[in-house]
């Protein structure tokens, strides 16, 4: 990655096995981690958040989640992407009280409070294509994730 770039196929995993949020939080958070993305106390601080204020977008047929945190967490701004091999529960952002099934995991470190705003509203825009959707989980690979996300996503806007 290079530059404003927030997104790359080393951050990408194509039909992801997990149990709960947390085990897809840690996974992809290790992940950006590893790669220098974050701090020691970014992880934590992710499930922490997502247990308080839950980020389940409700969609229709393939929902999603936009677990974040604090920037004070992060070192470098990027987006850890998973597709599920199969859904995992996670709170409904709109009804913290009720739960559903995500099939879809889109995992945020901004460095910025106005660009995880900005970025935000752009993923929830691309989230209203059903067709995105359905191309993202049909994707057999990281490096085909990505081109659909390139192609949607106004990614080089973030900082």
């Amino acid at each position: 990655m290079s530059g404003n770039q927030v997104l790359s196929a080393d951050l990408i995993v194509s039909q992801l096995v997990a149990a709960s949020f947390q085990e897809i939080i840690q996974s992809l958070g290790n992940k950006l981690h590893d790669f220098g993305y974050v701090k020691n106390s970014y992880v934590p601080a992710v499930i922490k958040r997502e247990g308080i204020f839950p980020t389940g977008l409700p969609l229709g047929n393939i929902n999603v989640a936009i677990p974040h945190t604090d920037v004070e967490h992060v070192n470098r701004p990027a987006i850890a992407v998973a597709t599920l091999a199969h859904p995992v529960t996670f709170g409904n952002m709109g009804d913290p009280g009720n739960k559903l099934e995500v099939s879809i995991v889109f995992l945020l470190a901004m460095k910025e409070p106005h660009a995880q705003v900005d970025l935000l509203q752009n993923l929830v825009e691309t989230f209203q294509n059903p067709e995105v959707l359905e191309n993202l989980l049909g994707a057999t690979d990281s490096k085909e994730i990505e081109k659909i996300l390139q192609q949607y996503l106004k990614l080089k806007e973030v900082h």
